[in-house]
């Protein structure tokens, strides 16, 4: 993000990546043609594809395709209208192969060691690198589907109030996006099963993921030092050619990309549609404002917090979503919430979506964010669907689901299937 013609600065603009699964009409098994989509469109087998506002592009597996702004944005408001239309045309294109594209963080019986089949073609050097140290055959690598926002900082002093501001919000985050309940045809018991082998899936070298709440570090100079340096050392024996000595190897929750003046949030499970992703990024980024502009505390008080304590929050979030108890009355403060006993997660984003946002004018929105937050994250709502012990039948029959409320642009409820 950014540009040497003009500097964005904080909340001036938004990057927004989705990333979807490519299934089969009838099986729902995973199809690796991303590739022959592209094709279809323009006639080559390439990276990206332009349309003006919203680009596609390849990811390390054959069966995922992303959707992104091609600029960054200069609101977030009625973009879920734009993806929503590339939805429906690739979808399109996809009737010939008897495929869909299909939501949420994990497929929920794909077989990664079987199914995973890497893109071939051009920049796939930087994927085999991956694969030939890491083995990209898990669900780590090959099974899990996200929503990445991208916002900038204009200096130094943006920097380090927005990773201030971000570090604290990440950990919430499951509770709003988590969508990935289910993986090998079994409820996980986890609520944001994507973060959790996401997070394991390159523990052969822990400084690229860490905690997966980035170190405590808010200028430039500490965070190449304590974060990208290490992270370099570290990969450095496994990689001769040097083809990952660049910050995208950093997979930590949140990203800091100074090759474009941005911090890249990698923690957001991808929603049935584009409209529930449009609803849980305003919700993040209305948070994330009020903290960057200190309307709760100042800056100084929220870099005290160490990445091990919002680690541990996080963990129990990915587990238990909203009803994750807080019982650190001093991170309640850092939001403005009093809490007079142990509150949930989910008691805290009401608080906060009811102080930070306005949503009159945005009804969809505003009727996105209350499915989620009064019947729970979608994650939440197809286990509701599906109870303690589904059958591959029963599990086959809400994905489909889930299908359809990505084509039409719906919210997931499960007494109410799209």
């Amino acid at each position: 993000m950014g540009s040497a013609a003009k500097t964005l600065h904080l909340f001036e603009a938004y990057g927004v990546e989705m990333e979807y699964m490519i299934v089969d009409r009838d099986t729902l098994r995973v199809k690796p043609i991303s590739d022959k989509l592209i094709y279809d469109e323009v006639g080559a087998y390439v990276s990206d594809v332009e349309f003006g506002e919203i680009a596609w592009s390849n990811e390390l597996v054959l069966h995922v395709i992303e959707l992104k702004t091609q600029e960054p944005a200069s609101s977030l408001l009625g973009l879920e209208h734009s993806f929503q239309q590339h939805v429906r045309h690739i979808n399109q294109l996809l009737e010939k192969h008897n495929a869909m594209l299909l939501p949420t963080g994990a497929h929920p019986l794909m077989n990664p060691h079987e199914e995973t089949r890497l893109w071939l073609h051009e920049h796939n050097v930087v994927y085999e690198a991956y694969n030939r140290i890491f083995d990209c055959r898990g669900h780590g690598w090959a099974n899990l589907q996200s929503t990445h926002l991208n916002l900038p900082f204009g200096n130094d002093e943006e920097f380090g109030k927005l990773h201030a501001a971000i570090r604290m919000v990440l950990p919430l985050i499951p509770a709003l996006a988590a969508s990935s309940p289910i993986l090998d045809g079994k409820v996980s018991g986890l609520l944001d099963t994507r973060l959790e082998v996401y997070r394991h899936n390159q523990h052969k070298i822990p400084a690229i993921a860490g905690k997966v709440v980035p170190e405590a570090v808010f200028t430039k100079q500490d965070y190449e030092k304590q974060i990208l340096q290490k992270m370099y050392s570290a990969v450095a024996p496994y990689d001769a050619e040097g083809v990952l000595q660049e910050e995208f190897l950093n997979s930590r929750g949140a990203i800091a990309r100074f090759d474009r003046n941005a911090i890249e949030i990698r923690l957001i499970d991808i929603q049935e549609s584009p409209l529930a992703d449009l609803a849980v990024l305003q919700a993040v980024v209305a948070v994330m404002q009020a903290l960057a502009s200190e309307r709760w505390v100042n800056i100084e008080e929220l870099k005290k917090w160490d990445e091990h304590k919002l680690s541990d929050l996080l963990l129990r979030v990915i587990r238990s979503g909203q009803e994750t108890i807080i019982t650190d009355q001093e991170f309640n403060r850092c939001f403005g919430f009093e809490c007079l006993e142990n509150c949930t997660v989910g008691e805290l984003w009401k608080h906060l979506v009811q102080e930070t946002l306005e949503l009159e004018d945005q009804p969809d929105v505003a009727y996105a964010l209350n499915v989620i937050l009064s019947r729970g994250c979608l994650a939440k709502r197809i286990l509701d669907a599906l109870g303690e012990n589904p059958s591959e039948a029963a599990i086959k029959n809400v994905y489909a689901g889930l299908a359809r409320c990505l084509q039409q642009g719906d919210v997931f409820i499960p007494e109410k299937p799209c």
